[in-house]
């Protein structure tokens, strides 16, 4: 694999991949990517995909079966959780929120791809934006 070609995924674009209402080119395209190369994603990203297919359970937009069956397929993806992100969210994640008025979560995203000189790959204008004003590329 590539670390050339590595970015940083987030949950907008994981969850796209399951919920075809959400599907996009873009989220096609970092799922074709990773074919060559690996994602990064902070700590927090298990939390929250896994956040978002239960509140999908709960509402009867996914079943049981297919949760299990998406944690599955994602879990065979080269995605690497980054062990230096959950320290980080005390510090510099929300002094990043702060600035650029994201969520910490949203930020855990940003600062991870600038720590590490990653393009990202988001779905979430505000992120995008975020992203742009810091000089982090995107996956577009």
């Amino acid at each position: 694999m590539s670390v050339d070609q590595r970015f940083v995924l987030d949950a907008s674009i994981t969850l796209a991949w399951c919920f075809e209402d959400e599907s996009s080119d873009l989220a096609d395209l970092a799922l074709d990517r990773l074919a060559q190369t690996s994602a990064l994603v902070p700590a927090i990203w298990s939390v929250e995909i896994g956040n978002a297919l239960l509140g999908a359970e709960r509402r009867g937009r996914l079943s049981q079966a297919e949760s299990n069956r998406f944690l599955w397929l994602i879990r065979v993806l080269p995605i690497e959780i980054d062990a230096v992100s959950a320290p980080r969210m005390l510090n510099g994640v929300v002094t990043l929120a702060r600035e650029q008025g994201l969520s910490t979560y949203d930020a855990a995203y940003l600062e991870l791809a600038m720590r590490n000189g990653l393009p990202l790959a988001t779905l979430d204008i505000a992120l995008q934006r975020a992203a742009e004003r810091c000089g982090v590329h995107l996956i577009s």
